[in-house]
């Protein structure tokens, strides 16, 4: 028997959508326990009670499952977009479970995103108290100063945003380009952009190989694959 639990909790965990989003549903009256309208996120449910989002029934799913996902440049890590853009869900089979992205990458960025059906699952990954670490390759053109990279392992302020959990590690290097591996543990908006916009860098490509303990591996872009969920992740 499942214990009482919070209806936004519980939307989030079925894999409906995340626990902020279900609060905002809440706020829009279309949630309802046992056909009686959802009036505040803290409201509780067990497994006997029937909980609709307009006329869908959601159902909890206490499987937790995760899937990565090899994202191309040009998507954006959305399931709406009013420039009519290609999206990531896009290249989500229509067999698959409703799922959830683990955080995002930008329009231009490539590489590792995770997806789960379980919205504790991806709060708990994304929480910057977790401090998970997310690395990236990074092609920049031409050469770079290596007193920069040793300022930026010391710790700048960028525009008002200190950047401190940020380690730089030149990877290769010849006369037309320069290849980072960047690890990061705040996870701000745009981290690695805004560094190298402030050192001038030009970026060519930006690609995350892992997140916390995932890694993207051998996949191909617009791969998916289901993968086993770290336990203690």
């Amino acid at each position: 028997m499942l214990n009482k639990m919070r209806i936004a909790k519980y939307i989030a965990n079925a894999g409906f959508c995340s626990r902020r989003e279900a609060e905002k549903l809440i706020e829009k009256k279309i949630v309802k326990i046992n056909n009686i309208l959802c009036d505040h996120p803290s409201n509780t449910v067990n497994e006997d009670d029937k909980v609709t989002i307009g006329k869908q029934i959601i159902k909890l799913n206490n499987t937790l499952r995760l899937w990565k996902i090899y994202k191309p440049i040009k998507y954006i890590c959305s399931t709406k977009d009013e420039q009519n853009r290609k999206k990531i869900f896009d290249l989500i089979p229509k067999t698959f479970p409703r799922m959830i992205s683990i955080g995002r990458l930008d329009f231009m960025s490539e590489g590792l995103l995770l997806f789960t059906n379980n919205g504790d699952y991806s709060r708990n990954l994304e929480l910057p108290s977790k401090g998970y670490e997310r690395i990236y390759r990074v092609c920049l053109r031409g050469q770079i100063k290596r007193a920069d990279v040793d300022k930026t392992n010391k710790g700048i302020k960028i525009d008002n945003a200190t950047y401190e959990k940020v380690k730089i590690k030149i990877d290769k290097l010849n006369n037309n380009f320069t290849w980072l591996i960047i690890k990061l543990r705040e996870g701000k908006n745009r981290e690695i952009r805004n560094i190298c916009k402030y050192f001038s860098w030009q970026i060519v490509k930006l690609i995350r190989i892992q997140y916390g303990p995932y890694k993207l591996g051998n996949l191909k872009e617009g791969q998916i694959q289901e993968i086993k969920v770290v336990k203690n992740a």
